[in-house]
């Protein structure tokens, strides 16, 4: 039982991992070592900007709407690589993992706040 309530409450931590999430998409391409499209690794920096950026306005002033916006990059990120066509490299598997772990870590905290009012985001990380 103890297990499950690690879960109910949004904490810090899932912030800060949606910040390391943020910083290795962004730099994938090199981390991935094989030549990668230029696209692809644009696409990969502007992600990663865009994800660590929802989560650092996560721990300032906690709103659903950041959470949903990793929902979507996270789906882009695994559409990406069949879009701008790099499917058949390393990047595309580490789009795929990074983007779902982004899906699921932004479900996680969405389904934490449904319930939460205004004023309880609001108290997030104090």
């Amino acid at each position: 039982m103890a297990g499950i309530r690690l879960f109910d409450v949004h904490r810090t931590w899932e912030d800060y991992a949606g910040v390391t999430l943020g910083i290795l998409i962004g730099l994938s391409p090199w981390l991935t070592g094989g030549q990668v499209k230029l696209l692809a690794t644009g696409n990969a920096v502007a992600v990663g900007v865009m994800v660590l950026a929802l989560a650092v306005f996560e721990l300032v002033d906690l709103n659903r709407s950041e959470e949903v916006g990793e929902i979507v990059l996270g789906l882009w990120l695994i559409a990406s690589p069949l879009v701008l066509n790099y499917f058949d490299s390393q990047l595309a598997i580490w789009h795929f993992v990074l983007g779902a772990v982004v899906v699921v870590l932004a479900a996680l905290e969405l389904w934490q706040d449904w319930s939460l009012t205004e004023r309880e985001l609001m108290r997030h990380g104090r």
